[in-house]
């Protein structure tokens, strides 16, 4: 057991060298110059950013931004899709909103899932598809709360470089788009999603992606919450103490990002991809798939998982497989902010916790047991700590604060 543990500290710690994207970035992002540019771009009158999300489609199938990103949420929930499911002109039920049948609609409106066609990076195959060049993965949609003025780290797997890479791929994946959008419409897009307060879970981080100081943790009112509160405060990890369990995780200033004491497991402060066992419990029962993964230099492996996570990022920054083979690399997912998360359901890329008790409760796995008693717990961190049913609803009850 200590050799294992010690195997995978080790393990972590070449981590330490993955995915340069994941520091913490400033509260804009990188835009081309030529979209920059206000009033008109190349001669175009500059459209308006709330006509672009809500209503344009560009030519295509119906779908707008909104279709997917609802006002209340920024995504869409299983309550939405029964709301919207009798509705035969409701664009969601399309293509990709359908089951692998092209018909059925069961794994939207059990899950809310979306499935998404994402091009296999090089040295990835399918096993029982050699030739394919791209994997179908059922995701749920990001939520656009707090993104991307404050979070420029986009999608699950972190592979679009900017707001503008990720829009035009979803106009042309999901909208089926018969043009592409114009200058001037992506200006007055990406405006539209860094400014206005739809976009925000509060005026705090409103103002805080205008340059103000982030907001801080509230105290708590109630006893649950100031026992929860004490979850998310960055003080140093000293197990069998919980204090700051969560803050590994859920640190820096929108609580998305791992903090100082991880470092002792050898993950970097600033990490922005985690495994936390999602999808070894597979609660949405994805399809399980089989990925060969042969990075050039060590033989190449099967590895079984109905998503790889970022190692579908055709550029993520990792330490040369002479360190570190890719293989052992699946299954790392965007951390998710927790400013707003009570408002946000469903929770986890493949929208497997439904309540946000579902998604802390899926930590009383991950934190309880060690791997060789039940794998989806973390092999540095299982066993560590008891979480308690009264655990959870502390931290739910704090949660809800955020």
């Amino acid at each position: 057991m200590k050799n294992r543990l010690g195997f995978a500290r080790r393990l972590v710690g070449l981590l330490a060298m993955l995915v340069v994207a994941t520091a913490w970035p400033q509260a804009s992002f990188p835009v081309d110059e030529k979209v920059q540019v206000a009033g008109s771009v190349d001669g175009q009158q500059h459209p308006n950013g709330r006509y672009v999300f809500e209503q344009e489609t560009f030519g295509g199938n119906g779908r707008t931004c909104r279709t997917c990103h609802s006002k209340e949420t920024g995504t869409i929930s299983v309550a939405d899709v029964a709301e919207r499911i009798n509705d035969p002109t409701d664009p969601l039920f399309l293509q990709d909103g359908l089951d692998d049948d092209g018909i059925g609609t069961t794994r939207i409106r059990t899950h809310a899932t979306i499935r998404m066609t994402i091009p296999l990076p090089p040295g990835i195959t399918l096993a029982d598809d050699p030739g394919a060049t791209s994997v179908k993965v059922n995701r749920g949609s990001p939520t656009t709360r707090n993104t991307p003025a404050l979070d420029p780290v986009l999608l699950a797997d972190g592979r679009a470089p900017t707001i503008l890479d990720q829009a035009l791929a979803a106009i042309h994946d999901h909208f089926q788009s018969a043009r592409t959008p114009t200058a001037a419409e992506l200006a007055s897009l990406v405006e539209f999603e860094q400014t206005h307060p739809s976009f925000f879970s509060s005026n705090a981080l409103k103002q805080f992606a205008k340059g103000a100081p982030p907001p801080q943790l509230p105290e708590g009112r109630t006893a649950a919450e100031k026992r929860g509160r004490r979850f998310l405060v960055d003080v140093p990890f000293n197990p069998p103490a919980k204090d700051g369990a969560c803050a590994l995780c859920h640190s820096g200033p929108m609580l998305n990002e791992t903090n100082l004491s991880q470092e002792a497991f050898g993950i970097p402060q600033g990490f922005r991809f985690i495994d936390t066992g999602v999808t070894l419990v597979n609660a949405p029962n994805n399809p399980i798939l089989t990925f060969i993964i042969d990075d050039g230099v060590n033989p190449a492996q099967a590895v079984s998982t109905p998503d790889l996570g970022l190692l579908l990022n055709p550029n993520p920054a990792l330490p040369p497989p002479e360190l570190f083979p890719r293989a052992l690399l699946p299954n790392l997912f965007k951390i998710p902010t927790l400013w707003g998360i009570s408002q946000t359901a469903p929770y986890f890329h493949d929208n497997g916790a439904k309540t946000l008790r579902d998604a802390v409760h899926h930590y009383v796995r991950f934190f309880n047991f060690p791997c060789d008693v039940d794998p989806v717990g973390s092999c540095t961190l299982g066993g560590l700590i008891e979480l308690t049913e009264d655990d959870v609803d502390d931290i739910v009850a704090y949660l809800k604060l955020l």
